[in-house]
């Protein structure tokens, strides 16, 4: 089984390694100018905006649509300066996210998840990382929150082939905050009541370095 699903992986838009986790290290300049080009850059929907309240939709569907949506996320994604990037960001109620994100070894990681899951880890890899966190979509707000220094997402790329992604450090929380919010969940939503008042007084008194949407 595990072979016959590794087979079909190498089917997919990305290579993968031996145990048929996807290489999303490589060639990545030019994989992300490539969509970014073809993209249009849309503002970026912030906390409040029914569309980031709840569980998005399945992607049913991987054709024209969806690549130019995610040519768009790439783009919107660069114009913010962020790292990942959910589709409902830029209000689009889909369960899809674009990353272009590194690692704690600095090492670059680009590609495209669908229908993103994440994996219940066992308890010797459920170390606690609780570096600070941010979203584009509170901007200029900052709070430390505890999440597991490894993530492991199964999901689809953009054409629907299964994959699988890991990654430790900045990158594991990368794939665990996008996912997230796939579901409905902003990374403030699991902070206390006071760090999430903290954090909403942050960017009240702040400007956005990015064009957002005005919620009404």
């Amino acid at each position: 089984m595990a072979q016959q699903d590794t087979d079909q992986q190498h089917a997919g838009v990305l290579p993968v390694d031996d145990e048929g986790y996807v290489i999303d290290t490589e060639d990545c300049e030019e994989r992300e100018t490539a969509w970014r080009e073809r993209g249009t850059s849309r503002p970026i929907t912030v906390v409040g905006n029914p569309v980031l309240h709840r569980e998005c939709k399945d992607v049913t569907d991987f054709g024209e649509e969806l690549q130019q949506l995610v040519a768009d996320m790439f783009a919107s994604q660069r114009t913010a300066e962020g790292v990942g990037l959910a589709a409902n960001q830029i209000g689009v109620d889909l369960k899809v996210f674009v990353y272009d994100c590194p690692d704690d070894e600095g090492v670059r990681h680009v590609g495209v998840v669908c229908n993103p899951k994440l994996v219940e880890l066992p308890a010797d890899k459920r170390r606690l990382d609780d570096s600070n966190e941010g979203c584009l979509s509170v901007p200029t707000a900052y709070a430390p929150l505890a999440r597991p220094d490894y993530a492991e997402v199964t999901g689809q790329d953009e054409q629907g082939n299964p994959i699988k992604v890991r990654g430790t450090g900045y990158f594991a929380r990368c794939l665990q905050h996008e996912t997230d919010h796939l579901y409905g969940y902003l990374y403030i939503d699991r902070l206390s009541k006071r760090e999430r008042k903290d954090a909403l007084r942050q960017m009240a008194e702040n400007e956005p370095r990015y064009p957002v949407v005005a919620n009404d």
